[in-house]
């Protein structure tokens, strides 16, 4: 059985993957593992900053199939949201783009035999290269929950994760005088010292500009001592760049990605729900 296009754009990050977390001490965070295979394997800028349908990182969006596989695969585990980490056997595994190639091919024939024997199995590979693997997929539900609220939902629902995370007196601006910002809070760092803060959200399915961050933080400059810019979006390379600029006070960037993750954790918004896996080996023994 070949491999589409879509199949061999994530298949040959399989053992870069391995070969990233073995770097990074057996363990990271998804993103930390895509930035490190892009920076060692030089990757440009029109492969890392491409984006599917969803608004996605078509690369980053690669290595979480990558990852998938390898999970199925007993390579890689999750012991705990936003981390992937080395199984023994990965640790000890070295994949080459072939070797890649029939793992996949071997996870397709199961799933593929899964599905013939019960036809109620979901489908667990991707047709396309802009498919997403099954935990983007939950992760998208939520990023596209919060880009349908109204703008002013959405600056009201920024303000409750914010106290989540422990800013103090967390008010909402409004549009008629935010003066550029959408609203400001208090972060008390130790009992003696507070630090101000001004924040700007932007519920949007593109990327936020330079330009963007660049007045934000003019009008955070001399108001406070820190802002944050939340988006349902992304940022631009130079947005990124603009925000950690020298000399000035730096913007901290929370991206759609990101977002998810801050209510994921907080479990704000979102039931926790348990999910049961067929274990076939085990019905295995009384055939």
């Amino acid at each position: 059985m070949g491999l589409g296009k879509g199949h061999a754009e994530f298949v040959r990050w399989m053992g870069p993957l391995l070969d990233a977390l073995r770097a990074m001490g057996g363990s990271a965070a998804p993103r930390e593992c895509s930035e490190w295979i892009a920076e060692n394997h030089h990757l440009s800028e029109s492969v890392t900053e491409s984006r599917i349908k969803s608004g996605a990182e078509r690369f980053h969006n690669q290595v979480q199939w990558a990852r998938q596989y390898l999970v199925w695969e007993g390579l890689v585990d999750s012991p705990r949201r936003g981390v992937w980490t080395l199984t023994p056997k990965g640790a000890a595994s070295h994949l080459t783009y072939e070797e890649s190639r029939e793992l996949f091919r071997k996870w397709v024939e199961i799933h593929a035999a899964r599905r013939k024997a019960s036809p109620c199995v979901p489908e667990a590979t991707p047709v396309e290269a802009d498919d997403e693997p099954p935990d983007q997929e939950e992760e998208n539900e939520l990023l596209g929950m919060l880009q349908a609220l109204s703008a002013g939902g959405f600056e009201k629902l920024c303000k409750r994760l914010l106290h989540e995370y422990g800013l103090e007196r967390v008010v909402v601006t409004g549009k008629s005088h935010d003066g550029g910002v959408d609203g400001m809070g208090y972060l008390r760092l130790n009992p003696f010292v507070t630090m101000k803060v001004l924040f700007q959200c932007k519920r949007v399915r593109s990327a936020i500009s330079r330009s963007q961050v660049g007045d934000f933080r003019n009008a955070v400059m001399g108001r406070a001592e820190k802002g944050i810019f939340i988006t349902t979006g992304w940022f631009s390379p130079d947005a990124e760049k603009e925000a950690n600029r020298e000399g000035v006070i730096p913007i901290e960037l929370v991206d759609g990605e990101r977002l998810v993750g801050l209510f994921e954790t907080k479990q704000l918004g979102l039931r926790r729900k348990e999910v049961f896996e067929v274990d076939r080996t085990f019905f295995d023994q009384f055939r």
